[in-house]
């Protein structure tokens, strides 16, 4: 007999065929519970599950089930959602009622084609007589019923929302970070020194037409690129503007284009599933806009923002110069603003438009990474690093870019000490700082530990949002990948249980030099890119099931690397691995 979930709300009834299957399923490391009898009802190539488990029927519980919580256990900010109600009715006895005669067969026959498809995945059922299959599910049932990577990002994201490098935020954020991992009882907390690049946004940000006069009241949002130079004090910049898409149609331009403003409008594919890839294509027009139109002989670059949502809040980033090339200024422009200024070229070739900056740089400022760990119990000398970078844009409140991965990591030691699962290896988180304008964090880490970088076994870093996990990514070689295969099997049910070649982050990059096998935190991509590095990137936009999810499974698979009998097989050392 199949079991299918029926979704109740209000008077709305519909099946679900996975998702109590799913998490059920995590609980006994890729089994069913007793009462199903066919393969998973998803076809993501799951056996039939075994009638018989050892477990007992608490162990076997949903996880919708809530833990009890203690008497004194503080209250979780913001953690109370309405939840769909999900009854479980067996087909053909009581479905009939809910779906009708008609509709009960189809989906009978539907969910039996789909398990007699599915075919078998023998590491899944192997799971679960892992004894790692427990600690995996302890860790998440503990940050999901008491996690507190949500209340840090409620303090990291109110009481230092701007820590761009060399901020008052930023030298306050990495305070903070320090207290709270010695409340938490991490060891070794400790600040590592690196100089930092100081740029400041200013207060003036204008793009305005001044020809024709008919259109001097057209919205054109922008903010300034992060390096910018500044336009004169005593005057804006008024300019034609010419529009291009690629650095090629501009050198083509040829004298076109010198004492003009070029537009950049290059949009994200909207056609590439992945978003990340999406950003890659279109993010050189902002990192070399002003370097290329400088060489074209133009006097201003703005950039269309980076993101597939159209709307009127600008993006910023990242820009360079180039030695032996004038420095002009350079803007991001909202898609909303990118699109009206695009049809207005269209009839008015001739406009003219006024730009204004107040931005600037500063000398370089004293700042520091922030370092924790549990140390490990045989082989405390080996490292299994994670981290992410406590700075942040200075638009929104870095809620998804990064704060989200540093409470992640500060979270992944905190459960590993609470559940007193000390691993063999020592587990050492580092908040990295200035990921975003310059990796001076990353290289000093590098500096720091060049004489144990051989001690360090795998490096994680996170800095993809807090979205619900999806999967990880690594750039290990084979022998490798087939062991990081095996700790991901402990996580079926929670939808992060895949491993796909990839890469690890900025910070971490330099370490592939050293053959450290890198790995990455893959949450759900799809609107990473609305919020990235725009005003729209708040606490707001963060769910804390979802941000819990993805500590739980970050403090997983960093305990299981560094608590196998076995060490990871280093990587060839890349001697032209480069950082973001």
């Amino acid at each position: 007999m199949i079991t299918i979930m029926i979704t109740t709300t209000g008077t709305d009834t519909r099946t679900e065929t996975h998702a109590g299957a799913d998490l059920r399923a995590f609980e006994t490391g890729g089994r069913w519970p007793e009462s199903a009898e066919a393969s998973s009802p998803n076809g993501d190539d799951r056996d039939p599950r075994s009638r018989s488990s050892s477990r007992s029927a608490a162990d076997r519980l949903s996880l919708r089930r809530t833990p009890a919580v203690p008497k004194n256990a503080s209250p979780r900010p913001m953690h109370s959602a309405a939840l769909d109600r999900h009854r479980t009715l067996s087909l053909p006895a009581r479905a009939a009622r809910a779906l009708g005669a008609r509709s009960c067969a189809a989906a009978v026959l539907s969910v039996a084609l789909v398990a007699r498809a599915a075919p078998a995945q023998e590491p899944a059922a192997k799971a679960a007589d892992d004894p790692r299959q427990e600690r995996v599910t302890s860790i998440v049932r503990e940050s999901l019923a008491r996690g507190q990577a949500f209340a840090k990002l409620q303090t990291l994201c109110t009481e230092y929302p701007r820590r761009l490098s060399g901020s008052i935020d930023a030298q306050n954020a990495v305070q903070w970070a320090k207290r709270q991992m010695e409340a938490d009882g991490l060891e070794n907390v400790r600040l590592e020194p690196c100089k930092v690049p100081v740029w400041v946004r200013g207060n003036v940000a204008d793009l305005a037409i001044v020809e024709p006069a008919s259109l001097t009241t057209t919205k054109l949002t922008i903010c300034a690129l992060g390096g910018s130079v500044p336009t004169s004090d005593s005057a804006p910049i008024q300019a034609g503007v010419v529009l291009v898409k690629s650095f090629e149609e501009l050198a083509a331009l040829g004298e076109a284009a010198r004492g003009k403003i070029v537009f950049f409008d290059r949009p994200m594919d909207p056609q590439e599933l992945d978003t990340f890839k999406a950003y890659g294509g279109a993010a050189n027009q902002r990192s070399r806009g002003a370097v290329e139109a400088a060489k074209a002989g133009a006097v201003a670059a703005i950039v269309r923002s980076l993101t597939l949502r159209i709307d009127d809040h600008p993006h910023t980033g990242a820009m360079r110069y180039e030695d032996g090339v004038p420095k002009v200024p350079a803007a991001a422009i909202s898609t909303a603003g990118a699109e009206r200024l695009s049809a207005l070229l269209e009839k008015n070739p001739g406009l003219q438009l006024t730009l204004k900056l107040d931005c600037r740089s500063l000398e370089d400022a004293d700042s520091f990474n922030v370092l924790a760990e549990v140390r490990g119990r045989e082989k405390p000398d080996e490292i299994v690093l994670i981290g992410g970078h406590l700075d942040g844009w200075d638009l929104g409140q870095g809620a998804h870019d990064d704060g989200a991965g540093v409470v992640q990591v500060m979270e992944a030691l905190r459960l590993v000490k609470s559940l007193g699962l000390r691993p063999r290896r020592t587990l050492r988180l580092c908040l990295f700082m200035n990921e975003e304008n310059g990796l001076r964090g990353g290289h000093a880490y590098v500096a720091a530990h060049k004489d144990e970088l051989q001690k360090h076994v795998m490096a994680l870093e996170t800095d993809r949002g807090g979205f619900a996990p999806q999967a990880f990514g690594t750039d290990a070689n084979p022998a490798a990948f087939e062991m990081l295969r095996g700790y991901t099997r402990f996580f079926a049910g929670t939808g992060g249980d895949r491993l796909v070649p990839g890469n690890g982050g900025a910070d971490i990059g330099e370490l592939a030099k050293s053959g450290v096998p890198l790995m990455e935190y893959i949450p759900d991509p799809s609107r990473y890119f609305d919020l990235h590095h725009s005003s729209r990137d708040v606490l707001t936009e963060v769910h804390p099931r979802e941000l819990e999810l993805g500590a739980a499974l970050i403090a997983a698979l960093s305990w299981c690397v560094a608590d196998d009998p076995s060490t990871l097989p280093r990587n060839v050392p890349k001697a032209d691995a480069a950082a973001k």
